[in-house]
């Protein structure tokens, strides 16, 4: 089974889509003059086809509000878009040469037509065991390496922002591909927003082949929605906000202005620290960022594309990590930040009584895969509350110490 990712180009004639036997849905990138405006899935049968009249039914049903929002943003975009700051793109990768290359591979050829005055990209390589990762780096023009030697998500962001030269530092995972118009969709949140703090993006599936692909997608994904959006310190919208910070987007592809990161003390080693602790450390920043007193903005143009966790298991640890890393922000949020404290305390009760409904109403569904996903991320926060982040700070103390 598997869906295939389809780029829908709306301003061009549709074609129908026909299905191989091995596939059993599409997903549908819904573009306006190349930009994304929409997404969705389809559950088909095995050599289906979609025929045009059925695939302009949905475009008409499912699209045509994006594309009014689209058209409108085009013609109020300013004539004169101004200067922009340099900018460094970093992506922190540990033993995934080949993900590595795929990414620049996109990468340089966006960078090729940077709207940005200069654009470096950065990779630190975070204690690879062999020199896979230096050797795809090195393949690829312009492209500056660092070794960080110690292991730890947030350690690699800590040296790329030590070896940031840009104004603005842009971070990318390496199990993703930037869209072809990722550094446009960058450079409009920058020009609309000047004094904001940080940037995130759209995130949409690289592929759907498997099971669990798909299962992420059906549950919503990365997906944030393709409307802009601006987040400030508090919000009459969200009452939790910025606690629940995970509202503005995914670390896989974030940006901030680096002066602040530096003014903020940078990511915190004991967050995201790999497989210990592999979560809250971009929940930590974007909180952190909009207490400083600088909004965040989501533009859904500056959008990369994801690979899912390929089988079950992965996904199912993956919303373990999710509760692990959720609880160890709140904890060490409620020590750093005592204003705050009762938005955090109310933020823990929603959580638990969110999640316990989400475990319930599985097992009322009887929906044993969900039930799973959901008692995953549950125990995974009841763990993050127990001492996980105080276990983190006394793994990251002696990883310092190692290395001094």
């Amino acid at each position: 089974m598997g869906y295939r990712v389809v780029q829908l180009e709306l301003t061009n004639p549709l074609e129908p889509i026909q299905l191989r036997e091995d596939e059993t849905g599409v997903g549908l990138v819904a573009r306006w003059h190349d930009r994304p405006i929409g997404f969705r899935l389809l559950k088909l049968s095995p050599a289906d086809q979609l025929p045009t009249s059925e695939l302009e039914a949905i475009a008409t049903e499912a699209f045509a509000l994006p594309v009014l929002i689209a058209k409108a943003e085009s013609e109020l975009a300013s004539a004169d878009p101004g200067p922009l700051p340099s900018l460094t793109i970093a992506i922190c990768t540990k033993d995934r040469a080949v993900r590595l290359s795929r990414l620049l591979t996109s990468l340089i050829a966006v960078r090729d037509r940077s709207p940005f005055p200069k654009t470096d990209i950065l990779v630190v390589d975070n204690a690879s065991v062999d020199d896979a990762t230096r050797a795809a780096a090195a393949s690829f023009p312009g492209v500056r390496y660092v070794f960080e030697p110690k292991a730890g998500l947030n350690f690699a962001r800590n040296a790329a922002l030590a070896n940031a030269t840009g104004d603005i530092l842009a971070f990318l995972d390496d199990d993703v591909v930037v869209d072809p118009h990722w550094l446009d969709g960058l450079a409009t949140a920058v020009r609309g927003a000047p004094d904001a703090g940080g940037f995130t993006g759209l995130v949409l599936p690289f592929r759907l082949d498997s099971e669990a692909q798909i299962a992420f997608e059906e549950n919503g994904g990365f997906g944030r929605g393709f409307q802009r959006r601006a987040f400030y310190a508090t919000s009459f919208r969200y009452p939790l906000h910025p606690s629940g910070s995970g509202l503005m987007g995914a670390g896989c592809n974030m940006a901030f202005d680096r002066a602040l990161l530096l003014q903020l003390g940078g990511f915190d080693d004991a967050l995201d620290t790999g497989s210990p602790l592999p979560g809250g450390g971009d929940l930590d920043i974007f909180y952190r960022v909009l207490r400083s007193g600088r909004p965040m903005i989501y533009e859904p143009a500056y959008a990369v594309y994801h690979e899912h966790r390929e089988t079950i298991d992965q996904l199912r640890r993956q919303y373990w990590t999710w509760g692990l890393g959720m609880m160890a922000f709140i904890v060490k949020s409620w020590r750093d930040d005592r204003a705050n404290r009762p938005q955090l305390r109310a933020l823990m009760g929603w959580w638990l009584l969110h999640n316990t409904r989400l475990v319930l109403s599985a097992a009322l569904r009887r929906d044993l895969r969900d039930f799973r996903f959901r008692v995953a991320e549950f125990v995974g926060g009841v763990q993050g509350y127990l001492g996980e982040y105080d276990r983190s700070l006394r793994r990251v103390a002696a990883i310092r110490s190692s290395h001094s």
